[in-house]
């Protein structure tokens, strides 16, 4: 698999998502085709490499056009850009064109991009509406955009998404963000760090924060819904080899190295080696049988199945196959010998390749419910756990399938599964 791990140390935000991604390959022509297709012509890009006390990154940096300077990057000014060493300073006025949710799905509609590209950045905005709504007391449908509407942000977004679909990924890493601390500026007034766009996402997504004693906000609305719409590991492997690495540049000047590192890696994880261990049995009870099944895997078996088979002088039989690690030869062996009636066991080596699993708890309805969240490329789909929905079914009476179904569109809604596989 191709992982995506973005190293969020130093926070995140928009436009050093961008500069980050090109740093990694992305295709420049393809970015440059879709911004000249946006049908607001208002603005100018510039791309160019930069260093931030001594680091050398990628800049990209999104200048609105004089004639169109009533706009502001963020009037809620989450985004603002702030003095740095590294790029001027455009200071625009403030946005009186409010637009909504329905407004900017209709400019990433007419952009040059492909569908996965545009599922990616309708993706991305929903998750910010559905944010402000929440800080604002009202639905991701009456936000008013004056904020990630204004056309830097639109940018951002659009570039992301054509960017990240461009490199063709099938996993996304993201561990933690770190956020500063204090209170920032905004058009609403004086606001705590996070912001609540910010704290919002985060809590819908379950995403881990990691707060530094940074004066100042060190994590956009915009950076944090971009990762958390491609985030599907919060995880990195064991071990890794880095194919390639790309640093994209903030516009804050924090006193330190203001960047996004990214990675394309290759997981190096040592596999597991498994064996396959199976037996015919034809003379054993369907009881012992069964309490063999629970033996093995209480005692390591990764999977323990039968099939039905017939064996010599065609009598009926039970084949019984045991997915073993092979340091668990022997002990697993020594069940099947002590609750079956086998005399022989045959083993060889098998391969077996894994999705990236974790077990996730939802609430339903007062109750904790385990739902085991299953990863493939960009698509996610949850399982809730048997035994977990079967202790609910039993107490509020209700058909397991009924309760089984409510907990698989809880579980899309609650972490923002759209692209389910």
């Amino acid at each position: 698999m191709k992982y995506l791990y973005l190293e969020c140390g130093n926070g995140i935000s928009g436009d050093m998502t961008v500069a980050s991604l090109l740093e990694l390959g992305a295709s420049k022509k393809t970015l440059d085709e879709m911004l000249n297709s946006l049908p607001e012509n208002e603005f100018e890009i510039e791309v160019s490499k930069k260093s931030s006390y001594g680091v050398s990154g990628t800049d990209f940096n999104v200048i609105i056009k004089k004639s169109n300077q009533n706009f502001t990057p963020m009037s809620f000014t989450h985004m603002e850009k702030t003095p740095s060493l590294m790029a001027p300073v455009h200071h625009h006025h403030h946005d009186h064109v409010h637009r909504h949710l329905k407004d900017v799905i209709e400019i990433i509609e007419k952009a040059k991009m492909t569908d996965s590209a545009k599922n990616w950045a309708k993706k991305i905005f929903d998750i910010v509406a559905v944010a402000e709504g929440k800080a604002h007391g009202t639905t991701k449908e009456k936000v008013h955009f004056h904020e990630v509407g204004a056309i830097d942000s639109i940018v951002d977004i659009l570039s992301a998404a054509v960017l990240f679909d461009d490199l063709k990924i099938d996993q996304v890493i993201v561990e933690k963000i770190t956020e500063g601390k204090g209170y920032v500026k905004c058009a609403h007034g004086m606001l705590p760090v996070p912001v609540p766009a910010v704290s919002n996402i985060a809590e819908a997504h379950q995403i881990t924060l990691n707060r530094i004693d940074t004066e100042g906000e060190l994590t956009t609305p915009t950076g944090i819904a971009i990762a958390a719409a491609i985030t599907t590991l919060n995880k990195l492997p064991q071990s890794y080899k880095i194919l390639k690495s790309g640093i994209g540049l903030g516009k804050k000047d924090f006193g330190y190295a203001n960047i996004l590192r990214s990675y394309i890696i290759e997981d190096d994880t040592p596999k597991q080696e498994l064996l396959m261990l199976e037996t015919n049995i034809d003379d054993c009870s369907s009881q012992n049988i069964s309490y063999a099944m629970e033996r093995l895997f209480d005692k390591g078996a990764k999977d323990v199945y039968f099939t039905p088979c017939y064996m010599k002088k065609n009598r009926p039989g039970i084949l019984v196959s045991v997915i073993a690690p092979a340091e668990k030869k022997e002990i697993l062996e020594t069940v099947l010998f002590e609750e079956t009636s086998t005399i022989g066991i045959r083993n060889y080596k098998i391969e077996r390749t894994e999705l990236p699993r974790e077990i996730v708890t939802l609430d339903y309805k007062g109750y904790q419910v385990e739902v085991k969240k299953s990863t493939y490329k960009n698509g996610v789909r949850y399982y809730p756990e048997f035994e977990s929905i079967k202790k609910v079914a039993e107490k509020l009476g209700k058909p397991l399938i009924e309760i089984e179904t409510e907990i698989i569109e809880l579980s899309q809604k609650k972490w923002n599964c759209s692209t389910p596989i």
